[in-house]
């Protein structure tokens, strides 16, 4: 088994294999067929079958290491093929590695809503954002005063299914007043990659997606959107046009402890953020902004009230709650409150993880990360580098598509072309939930462990993953 691998993978390209691993700190084990007391390795077989779909004798990138994926359309991203090939799917990133914090905080963010309760279309007839709950709005204003992310005094709180809704009421606001041409969207790259989409999806006259922010060079109106920290390489930003007749709208989705320092209230214009990368609870579907000019407030509110009628009342009921754990929790100096600090956790995991995975792309010599500068941070009271949600991978090495590259090894990622810049670059998912061990239950909290079994001439013999289960410590457990 030594020698076949020797001859066909290099020590650098077989270690592709325990850095993807590494990346994602779980593997989607598909259709598993073998008795879980082989201790849940990935098989022989299945190490023999991705050996005998390499192909040494062609010439390209993917025919040098082993054979392509089948295409994967969107719609098809997070399934896995049916049968006992084992995928690594990072396409996109779900935050599910909250729930082990969630699950010791009890009962504390349970909701019990009657039968007869939000029976009316109305949560406070006479607000501005009259489809905003008041308790939602209060817990919204403590938590950004607890952290010290953003200025709430004079800003108006509109709440939206998701940031994306809110996304498309900022567009409405800022550019139905009939100008005669479509106001240009642009952001600096790497953006958002569902911005083009999200932009452009309806065709409206009112907007149309410019691109890069960095080559800009319009003379009309326009929107720059500065996200920062930034989705996908983490930094932060600022804005880069700066020119005359531009609106500036910041998306602070990750301007939060456990993903970057927190260095000053944020202070602009309007900003959006997004309970789902605050606490993890995407499911919940609520999002806000907090807009300085009432009249913009006015045209978001007006905006998802003709598409959605107002916003669940039963999704802002339970995000009041989750946040005001969260407050109550991290309301200390330095994120010390009445429990766990939910910031304080996930950083610790969070550092913990981007550990490991710069330490893997150190050994691999096939890929670079970003680097960051550390900063002080004034919630946590200590010094560090960001922390981003997702990893912003290069290809190294001559490799000039990296997406097809690590697709050639069944790990799916999102090509750097989808942001806006080159085919080497690939953006990773970094958040996921626990892995399930098949053996020791539904519900053991486990974590995959790769390791590499080296012969004597440094030849990889052995590709061994594996599951294992965790004691459970005092923060809980591992988060994975």
């Amino acid at each position: 088994m030594a020698a076949v691998l020797k001859t066909l993978f290099s020590t650098r390209h077989i270690l592709i294999l325990s850095l993807a691993l590494n990346l994602s700190f779980m593997l989607k084990i598909v259709q598993e067929k073998s008795d879980p007391a082989e201790n849940l390795i990935i098989t022989e077989k299945v190490q023999q079958k991705l050996i005998a779909e390499a192909s040494p004798s062609d010439s390209t990138q993917q025919g040098r290491f082993a054979a392509p994926l089948h295409h994967i359309s969107a719609g098809e991203r997070g399934d896995t093929p049916d049968d006992d090939e084992s995928v690594v799917n990072l396409d996109h990133g779900d935050p599910t590695m909250y729930e082990n914090y969630w699950q010791q905080m009890g009962d504390r963010t349970t909701v019990v809503i009657p039968g007869w309760q939000f029976t009316s279309y109305f949560s406070v007839a006479s607000n501005l954002c009259w489809f905003l709950e008041p308790e939602l709005a209060n817990e919204i204003v403590r938590l950004h005063q607890v952290v010290g992310n953003a200025i709430t005094e004079g800003r108006h709180i509109v709440v939206g299914t998701g940031s994306s809704q809110l996304y498309q009421a900022m567009l409405y606001a800022y550019t139905s007043s009939g100008a005669s041409e479509p106001v240009t969207v642009v952001s600096a790259a790497p953006y958002y990659s569902s911005y083009p989409t999200a932009t452009d999806c309806l065709r409206s006259s009112l907007f149309r997606w410019g691109g890069d922010a960095r080559v800009y060079d319009g003379n009309g109106p326009y929107i720059e959107l500065v996200t920062s920290p930034n989705n996908p390489d983490g930094f932060v930003r600022d804005s880069v046009v700066n020119r005359s007749g531009g609106i500036l709208v910041h998306d602070l989705a990750y301007y939060w402890p456990h993903y970057t320092p927190i260095t000053s209230p944020a202070n602009h214009e309007l900003t959006l953020f997004t309970v789902s990368k605050t606490t993890g609870h995407a499911g919940s579907r609520i999002g806000w902004a907090l807009v300085k000019d009432p009249l913009i407030a006015k045209k978001m509110v007006k905006y998802i009230e003709v598409s959605t009628i107002g916003v669940s009342k039963d999704s802002q009921v339970r995000a009041a709650k989750v946040l005001k754990v969260v407050s109550d929790g991290c309301e200390g100096a330095g994120g010390s409150g009445k429990f766990e600090c939910l910031f304080r956790y996930s950083h610790s995991q969070m550092t913990r993880r981007w550990m490991q995975l710069r330490e893997a792309v150190k050994q691999s010599g096939v890929f670079s990360l970003p680097e960051f500068s550390p900063r002080h941070c004034n919630f946590l009271e200590q010094s560090f580098e960001s922390l981003p949600a997702f990893a912003w991978l290069k290809c190294e090495d001559g490799i000039e598509d990296c997406e097809s590259f690590l697709r050639s090894f069944k790990i799916i990622t999102r090509s750097g072309r989808h942001f806006g810049v080159g085919a080497s670059y690939v953006r990773t998912r970094r958040r996921g939930g626990t892995p399930r061990c098949p053996g020791y239950g539904a519900s053991a909290d486990a974590t995959l462990v790769c390791s590499w079994s080296f012969g004597e001439e440094g030849g990889p013999s052995l590709v061994n993953v594996s599951c294992r289960q965790h004691e459970e410590r005092s923060t809980g457990g591992d988060l994975q």
